[in-house]
């Protein structure tokens, strides 16, 4: 038997990489910040160079952040498509061992993969499960 966190699954809490709604500002809402602040400024008193590198400092820094973001989304996906394609065909247990079959197909859902049994059953696949 395998067991799924072997084959990349996570079994980190879902509310633990969930983010809080309305406490980041996304990487258009930053430029677009940053080119209204320019536009506006008094040319009679441009803003000091310090202030100025420092928010281009952390212009950089939002777009890293976006980039490595999407990374990590593409790696999530390609594990749950390995676990995916590893149960299609096998028989699954559930971590309490209530749900045993043998795996039908299997769909990606936005929290982890979900078996669909050959007798119509649904099993997410997660920590805890095992396969044989």
């Amino acid at each position: 038997m395998t067991n799924i966190s072997a084959l990349g699954g996570s079994s980190a809490p879902a509310a633990a990489t969930a983010k809080p709604a309305g406490s980041t500002l996304d990487y258009s809402a930053f430029l677009k910040l940053l080119i209204a602040q320019m536009k506006n400024q008094d040319p009679t008193e441009p803003m000091d160079t310090a202030q100025y590198m420092g928010q281009l400092a952390a212009f950089s820094q939002v777009e890293q952040s976006v980039s490595a973001n999407a990374k990590l989304d593409s790696l999530i996906t390609s594990s749950a498509l390995q676990i995916a394609d590893a149960a299609v065909g096998r028989t699954v247990t559930s971590a309490d061992g209530s749900v045993t079959g043998q795996v039908a197909s299997v769909r990606i859902a936005s929290e982890a993969p979900v078996a669909t049994l050959t007798d119509g059953r649904e099993i997410t696949l997660g920590a805890g499960i095992r396969l044989a």
